[in-house]
């Protein structure tokens, strides 16, 4: 940590730092907490920009594509570099609304850490709870700001209590707010013992003063202190012997055990502020430095060739491995976002596209300040860059070395759920159409184009209403004159019993080699009725079915998965290979795969189907006096309320599980219903059986 809180000098040339002092980390929240504020105080403070940006007037950074500007939201994951006391800071701002929850994980799948922001009045919100569990899952260590300390009803001790309780994590708070809301003047830096203001007037650099506590503080900070170096102590050994032998922790033993506890996950470093009055960042910056691990402090990247597992340790002497997180699709070229785990990415390098086998030539290499970017000769393990050149590369695309080839594990795409039609209204425009569609699917692989088979209708698939609005608005802006349909829901199916012992015998023979193969199955539900997922497992025992032809069976399964009885996917279902027979000359892979697909499918015709409809979590905060009109409407919604938890004057917050077919529409119903006053999130809660007749 520094102990100046001096700003580096603006405007002079940093050279690029080794991987040691590197820091790749996403901002992450829910929607409307800070996230983009507090990207554009830190660019400001580091002197990348020279000016705040403002979400409320359209001109921060990081949104900056119109519709962001337009909705003020992000929409898009936006990335932008700086650098702070020696460290080259590479940040992705991620959004914050379910809708493209996608964007998160794919950013999350390139970074290191994550400062994860919350509001001190709300705390965890349903869609920071989302992103903490795609973090969760990426092994990603984050660090916690709490935001607007500034607002009516601010408490940090109640956010951090809301982290404990619905995050899980142990949340150490290094900091004690000085004043309370409207009053909130500054923090209290509990390793050191020291009080960082930031005095009434315009803020900005010169703002920051360190001085000693307060003496009305001073008991309380103390108190806290110690408070820190007990739990910490509990947590990490070589802290406990310290512990132990002084009774308390020194300052720098104090930094290193919490940089250790983060690294782990077993511990998330808390800190609070108020972006958007300017308080708060400099040390959050610190932070970041101290506690986020740099590409050195992460375990090197394992990716596949041929079967066989490979790992790359972040090292610029090593074979080149990177992986593309982003594509910016254009009429005019294509621009590829990409984090290299390995060896060093030259301009005019020839690279190999993994995915698609094919050699590409890196035109150039570009350092992205968000949709302004600096060009540079070399990329080196650590680096988060963009690239001019490969023409076919994809988002999960792996670049890598030609005579070192690898294929790293890309982020999974979730899967969309809601779909509309999509036509031009000029039949001359059709083909211009169907180009802008692709290149959105390009850009955003969450966005899925297709078409129905019963109208013939070109469809775009998304995963919300929302989503699907900003990408139709896309189109409209580039020019396009488009026709919408009605929305529908991705629906899914499974089966309610379990049949047990069914016989599946596929023979064919038709001159030559025949089709042989036999086999007895037991397929059940995986769990309740919208129980994602599926499961294969084999108890064949003496031989009787040949490991190769078990692994068939399993892939025919697999490929009845994708359209069952009812016309729709099917998910929640666990088959297993209990006996089989096989043929000397006329078994083969092709056809215990056939059987697999046959038995499966015979299944779910017995096993009595089930449709499944996807339901979606809402929260609800509505004014006292429209409570009652609200969870009654979202009953008729067919929504189950869990609870309603009263929040004095500002109304109550609602919690209910709602079809999401019933919430299209609901935001304008919802203003009606309260006077403008009511809002809403929603969370995806998975698949429910949907009522006969759907």
């Amino acid at each position: 940590m520094r102990t100046d809180l001096a700003l580096p000098t603006t405007g002079t040339t940093v050279s690029v730092p080794a991987a040691a002092a590197v820091r790749n980390l996403g901002i992450l929240a829910h929607v409307d907490a800070g996230k983009t504020t507090v990207t554009e105080r830190i660019l400001f403070l580091t002197g990348a920009i020279h000016r705040r940006g403002e979400v409320h007037e359209g001109t921060t950074v990081t949104d900056f594509d119109p519709q962001e500007r337009d909705r003020g939201i992000t929409i898009s994951a936006a990335a932008v570099s700086c650098d702070w006391d020696g460290h080259r800071l590479n940040l992705i701002d991620t959004p914050g609304h379910v809708d493209f929850a996608d964007e998160v994980e794919r950013s999350l799948r390139v970074l290191d850490g994550a400062v994860a922001v919350f509001d001190a009045v709300a705390g965890v919100e349903p869609q920071s709870e989302s992103v903490w569990r795609q973090a969760d899952r990426h092994g990603v260590p984050r660090i916690a700001f709490v935001n607007k300390m500034d607002r009516p009803g601010a408490d940090l001790d109640r956010a951090v209590a809301s982290i404990r309780e619905r995050l899980h994590p142990v949340p150490l708070a290094v900091q004690l707010p000085i004043g309370r809301e409207g009053d909130f003047a500054g923090v209290i830096d509990l390793l050191r013992l020291r009080a960082l203001t930031w005095p009434d007037g315009p803020g900005g650099v010169e703002g920051v003063q360190v001085v000693d506590v307060p003496e009305e503080l001073a008991s309380e900070a103390e108190r806290r202190r110690q408070a820190l170096a007990e739990a910490v102590a509990e947590l990490h050994p070589a802290a406990l012997e310290e512990f132990c032998a002084t009774g308390t922790l020194g300052a720098d033993t104090l930094a290193g055990a919490l940089r250790q506890l983060t690294a782990e996950g077993q511990a998330v470093v808390v800190l609070c502020g108020s972006a958007y009055r300017n308080r708060g960042i400099e040390p959050l910056l610190d932070a970041v430095a101290a506690y986020l691990p740099s590409p050195l402090d992460v375990p090197p990247v394992r990716g596949d060739w041929q079967g066989a597992v490979q790992e790359r340790p972040a090292d610029a002497e090593q074979p080149l491995a990177a992986l593309v997180f982003k594509v910016n699709a254009s009429t005019t070229g294509r621009l590829s976002s990409l984090r290299i785990y390995s060896g060093t990415l030259r301009k005019g390098d020839t690279v190999l596209d993994a995915r698609t086998g094919r050699t590409e030539r890196i035109g150039r290499i570009l350092r992205v300040q968000a949709d302004r970017h600096t060009e540079t000769d070399t990329a080196v393990a650590g680096d988060i860059v963009a690239v001019v050149g490969p023409k076919a590369a994809r988002a999960g695309s792996t670049l890598c070395a030609p005579g070192a080839p690898l294929v790293l594990e890309p982020a999974v795409a979730a899967d969309p759920v809601v779909t509309v039609a999509v036509e031009a209204r000029r039949s001359v425009d059709a083909d211009r159409l169907a180009a802008a569609l692709f290149r959105l699917a390009e850009e955003d692989p969450s966005l899925v184009v297709g078409t129905d088979p019963e109208s013939g209708q070109r469809v775009l698939s998304g995963l919300g209403e929302l989503h699907l609005e900003v990408a139709v608005e896309s189109l409209r802006r580039s020019g396009l004159e488009v026709t919408v349909g009605r929305p529908w829901v991705a629906y899914r199916e499974t089966l309610s019993g379990t049949v047990a012992g069914l016989v599946l015998r596929h023979v064919k023979q038709d001159g030559g080699a025949g089709q042989f193969a036999h086999i007895v199955v037991d397929v059940e539900p995986l769990g309740e009725p919208g129980t994602d997922g599926f499961e294969f497992r084999s108890t064949v025992t003496g031989g009787r079915v040949p490991q190769e032809f078990v692994q068939a069976v399993a892939a025919g399964c697999r490929d009845a998965l994708a359209d069952g009885p009812l016309g729709h996917p099917v998910t929640g279902v666990r088959v297993t290979l209990t006996d089989g027979a096989t043929h000397v000359k006329d078994s083969s892979d092709l056809a215990f795969r056939t059987a697999g697909r046959l038995a499966l499918r015979e299944a779910l015709r017995r096993g009595g189907p089930v449709l499944l409809e996807p339901v979606v979590d809402v929260t609800a905060t509505v004014p006292p006096d429209s409570v009652g009109g609200v969870l009654g409407d979202l009953s008729a919604r067919r929504g189950r309320v869990h609870g309603s938890d009263p929040h004095g004057a500002l109304g109550a917050v609602l919690t209910a599980t709602v079809p999401l077919a019933e919430l299209f529409g609901y935001a304008g119903a919802l203003r009606s219903r309260t006077q403008g006053r009511g809002t809403f999130t929603t969370r995806p809660a998975g698949y429910a059986p949907a009522p006969r007749g759907q």
